[in-house]
């Protein structure tokens, strides 16, 4: 058990009661917590097999690979809907989580054995993402920027692909793409640290938020 799990838990505002019966059972799997951006992380053989995370409405079980479960009880979501590999499974309540724990076994039991095999996610290439004509315009404009931002690796590129492209009106698509531009020059990724203070460098991990303003 991690300490910074513990202080995780012990300073959570919602679902304590929750996150420790998830805690109980993803340990009796056989996994290895550890703490990884900002949230318990449960890994084997160093692998990362699931994380445990809240939101406002519901607390939730993520594995790293849930694409590759079989689902038989059809209880899997994806995260946002430009996820590709991770899927959750939500509650709302303890009671549910005593109810499903046999369910919540297999799913890991099943996860750690999908990462034995060395099963892999076929992801998207950056190639099969949309890229706006303000991006497009900007790469045929400017050389430097063109040749910053094809040396990014495929996941850099693809996180500022979705984040430009969200923007509904082109006005806010060239303001995004305009204050991430120093950023991209720096070989940064849109979720890179760029203070330096993130002890999971290069992720941010929000460090910076503890910055005390002179």
């Amino acid at each position: 058990m991690d300490p910074k799990v513990d202080e995780y838990f012990e300073n959570a505002q919602s679902w304590q009661k929750e996150y420790e019966q998830l805690r109980r059972i993803v340990l009796d799997c056989t996994l290895t917590e550890d703490f990884k951006w900002r949230q318990p992380c449960y890994t084997f053989n160093g692998k990362n097999i699931a994380i445990i995370g809240g939101f406002k409405e519901y607390c939730a079980l993520m594995f790293f690979k849930g694409v590759l479960l079989k689902d038989t009880h059809n209880i899997l979501k994806a995260p946002g809907e430009n996820s590709q590999s991770s899927r959750q499974i939500r509650f709302t309540n303890f009671q549910e989580i005593l109810e499903m724990e046999t369910t919540l076994r297999a799913y890991i039991f099943e996860a750690i054995e999908v990462e034995k095999a060395g099963l892999k996610v076929n992801l998207k290439k950056t190639s099969a993402y949309t890229v706006p004509k303000e991006l497009k315009n900007k790469l045929a404009e400017d050389l430097a920027f063109k040749k910053a931002f094809e040396a990014l690796t495929p996941g850099r590129q693809k996180g500022y692909l979705l984040y430009f492209s969200a923007a509904k009106q082109s006005k806010t698509r060239e303001a995004r793409i305009e204050n991430y531009e120093a950023r991209i020059l720096d070989g940064k990724g849109f979720h890179d640290c760029v203070c330096g203070l993130s002890k999971r460098l290069p992720t941010c991990d929000g460090s910076h938020k503890n910055i005390k303003k002179n």
